[in-house]
């Protein structure tokens, strides 16, 4: 069938890689070899220009990409046309999310919207941040879900929580008996820091900065999970979005304070395409996040 023809082209264009589209696909890296090569013939054209270092399309295959990209997305959105006519909340749902968010924030509503609509098959892809927004714009998702959301053309945003950042240590630190602390009592710890480019890094530093608070980058990671387990061997201090770390508070794994003199949040977006049609079930899991954070505050793109 050549839909599923269209999706291994599309997912070797996003990739670059004949073995990785093999891998997304569930197939050999032959059989993506061929069936580019069934396009080309069928289509009389050279997509991919071959024997090059560097994978790159050709003129014709940008232009077969974008078409194919529109086909996919009328036939992935046949199931949504056809309920949004009966007005059932039914189908399926795809929501593309960072690991946090999906980890921490997502299941209670995920777990109340199955019970209520039992109908409706709820996917979730667990994605870093460009990766939601490429997805929810290509139409391979119906929304996405990020932290410090970003405008973007033909993207609509609305954020739907904001986490505090809590600064978190080990039971036994010396302000683990407290309830609450300034930032500048961190001057000269040791710190466990999350990488640079991060979005809740740069706040962070941001903060530190206005407070003349000088830290001890003990050591930096790419996620949270990585900075909890750090904490939890008193490597360091750490400052958090309060909800991922819940549950180890409440085990007494780690103690958590609040940060008095400074608002230190993190916005949590949803993200999806503009001017596409929304069916019954996107409707109401967005009608979900309303009713759960209050009405949704939505950032023009």
């Amino acid at each position: 069938m050549y839909i599923d023809t269209f999706k291994v082209f599309c997912d070797l264009a996003e990739t670059g890689s004949f073995s990785k589209a093999a891998v997304v696909n569930s197939i050999t890296q032959s059989a993506v070899s061929q069936q580019i090569r069934a396009l080309e013939t069928k289509f009389q054209v050279t997509l991919v220009e071959r024997g090059r270092r560097n994978f790159a399309l050709t003129p014709e295959g940008s232009a077969f990409l974008s078409a194919s990209r529109e086909i996919l997305e009328v036939y992935n959105n046949l199931d949504r046309r056809l309920h949004e006519l009966r007005d059932v909340v039914a189908g399926e749902l795809r929501i593309a999310s960072i690991y946090s968010i999906g980890l921490h924030e997502l299941p209670p509503y995920l777990k109340a919207f199955r019970e209520r609509f039992p109908e409706v098959e709820v996917h979730v892809e667990y994605r870093r941040s460009q990766q939601v927004y490429t997805q929810v714009l290509a139409g391979d998702v119906d929304l996405g879900l990020v932290a410090y959301p970003v405008k973007r053309n033909g993207l609509l945003i609305e954020i739907f929580s904001e986490d505090r950042l809590v600064l978190i240590c080990h039971p036994n630190h010396p302000l683990a008996s407290r309830k609450r602390m300034r930032l500048e009592e961190l001057h000269g710890e040791k710190f466990i820091a999350f990488e640079p480019d991060l979005p809740t890094r740069k706040v962070i530093d941001r903060h530190l900065r206005e407070h003349s608070v000088e830290i001890d980058h003990a050591m930096e990671f790419d996620n949270i999970e990585t900075v909890k387990r750090a904490v939890e061997i008193e490597s360091g201090v750490s400052i958090v979005p309060a909800n991922t770390v819940r549950a180890e508070v409440e085990g007494g794994l780690l103690a958590a304070l609040e940060i008095e003199g400074t608002k230190m949040s993190r916005p949590l977006g949803v993200v999806t395409k503009r001017n596409r049609a929304r069916s019954p079930a996107h409707k109401e899991f967005i009608e979900a996040l309303k009713k759960e954070q209050g009405k949704l505050v939505a950032v023009a793109a």
